[in-house]
């Protein structure tokens, strides 16, 4: 057999096992033994994969491809790769789909909707059978001109109107949030709420707002401030609060990286955590719980996003039916917080102190807590 090895055809295996050419090409095509089921027994499915692994016979991609029309690829767009909240989502997207036979093609927009489009089209002409897109804006831009061609794809981390999406349910999150500050004596709360395209940051945002409004606790719009989701557009929006209001006795930020740097800006002048101001993050990134005073977070179920994403899209590409998703947060509650003026309220979706961090890593992000509190420029 091994003299056969670097002649085999369909045909040679074929005949070796006593199926037909066909056969042995959907069960080789095939992208898991369960999918080639449909074509044959369990028994043929392990001697033909016995038969091409002897003879070191594997299918051409590029010759499947122009067969099937089929790539086998996915397109997947991001904000930043460098982000950690959009990498560990992408760490789950790829690890779902190299599970059901298929690979990735990511790459990022800069939230710039005009590079989105142009992302998008080379994504398109590199023929993936999909889309999965993590920089959504609220309106939704540019994805009605996708659907309208007939690509399928569908939103990770953010939502948009009624696309197809798998999230974080953000409001809840935010609620979370409110009712734990509330909880610990907080009143006077400001809340760093993201950029104002994406709905992270708004339903977090309106999340708490609402459930603060409910215990009869107003946040005037001027402590809420928009900015970036990173280190330096939390300090520089803490930095705003400070420089234009009597200090609030509790921040809310609504991304882990936007709250470092909020804890950067107190620690400039002097202001304690907790016992100035409670200091509350969103996504339980690997950082959360290693900086100087551990931050109390919401955690986000990112890699689960990433997956649960990839799931939906190969159920549309089957044209099968779909809805939205909205996976459950939890409140992490840590030193950054205290341990409240009062007894908290005891919560079913909140665990204390020592988490495991989520998978993933914080690559490109911060290389050292120093970095972080002191980011340059």
């Amino acid at each position: 057999m091994a003299g056969h090895r670097d002649h085999a055809t369909l045909q040679t295996i074929a005949t070796e096992i006593g199926v037909t050419p066909s056969t042995v090409s959907r069960v080789l095509n095939s992208a898991s033994d369960s999918s080639a089921r449909r074509w044959a027994s369990a028994d043929t499915i392990r001697r033909v994969r016995e038969a091409a692994a002897a003879h070191g016979y594997s299918p051409n991609p590029q010759a499947v491809g122009l067969r099937t029309r089929r790539s086998n690829l996915i397109g997947v767009v991001v904000p930043r790769l460098q982000d950690y909240v959009l990498a560990t989502i992408y760490e789950g997207i790829d690890e779902a789909a190299r599970g059901e036979g298929f690979a990735t093609l990511v790459t990022n927009s800069l939230d710039d909707p005009k590079k989105h489009e142009l992302v998008v089209e080379t994504l398109l002409s590199r023929r993936v059978e999909g889309l999965i897109l993590g920089d959504a804006h609220i309106d939704g831009t540019y994805l009605d001109t996708v659907a309208e061609r007939g690509v399928k794809f569908v939103l990770v981390s953010r939502r948009a109107r009624d696309f197809i999406s798998v999230t974080c349910d953000d409001l809840m999150g935010g609620r979370l949030v409110a009712e734990h500050l509330l909880a610990t004596g907080r009143s006077n709360i400001a809340i760093l709420a993201g950029e104002a395209y994406a709905s992270t940051g708004i339903d977090r945002t309106q999340g708490a707002v609402d459930a603060l409004r409910a215990a009869g606790v107003d946040v005037p719009a001027d402590l809420v401030v928009h900015g970036p989701f990173d280190v330096q557009g939390g300090r520089e929006a803490t930095e705003r609060i400070l420089a234009r209001h009597p200090l609030p006795d509790a921040i809310f930020a609504t991304n882990d990286f936007a709250a470092i740097g909020a804890m950067g800006a107190l620690r400039d002048r002097g202001i304690t955590i907790p016992d100035d101001v409670a200091l509350v993050g969103y996504n339980d990134t690997a950082l959360a719980a290693a900086l100087p005073v551990p931050l109390t977070t919401v955690r986000s179920p990112m890699h689960e996003i990433g997956r649960r994403g990839l799931a939906l899209l190969l159920a549309m590409l089957r044209d099968e039916p779909v809805e939205s998703q909205r996976l459950t947060p939890t409140l992490v509650i840590r030193e950054s917080t205290g341990t409240g003026r009062r007894a908290p309220a005891p919560a079913p979706v909140t665990v204390r102190d020592d988490s495991v961090p989520q998978r993933g890593n914080a690559r490109g992000v911060c290389h050292t807590l120093a970095a972080c509190l002191d980011p340059p420029g």
